[in-house]
């Protein structure tokens, strides 16, 4: 794959958003009541490996957020009022 291939194909969906939207299927598969008691608790297993998942990267954006805002002279709350 040469250089310029790799700008135009689709970008893969980041880690976070795939284990996402893994989760909301796998809430929605447990609410469908449809499943074994052990369906059930392997989804409920992969659900918690997921959220971790999901957790550890919002965690490292929290930090690459902090970082950044290190860099500035006067510390701003991450979120503005609609005003401000």
């Amino acid at each position: 794959m040469s250089r310029a291939d790799e700008h135009t194909a689709p970008p893969a969906l980041p880690e976070f958003e795939r284990a996402l939207a893994e989760l909301e299927s796998l809430v929605e598969k447990l609410e469908g009541g449809e499943l074994t008691l052990e369906e059930s608790l392997r989804c409920f297993e992969r659900g918690i490996e997921l959220t971790r998942t999901c957790q550890r990267a919002l965690r490292e954006a929290e930090q690459k957020v902090q970082i950044l805002l290190e860099g500035e002279d006067e510390p701003r709350p991450f979120r503005e009022d609609a005003d401000g």
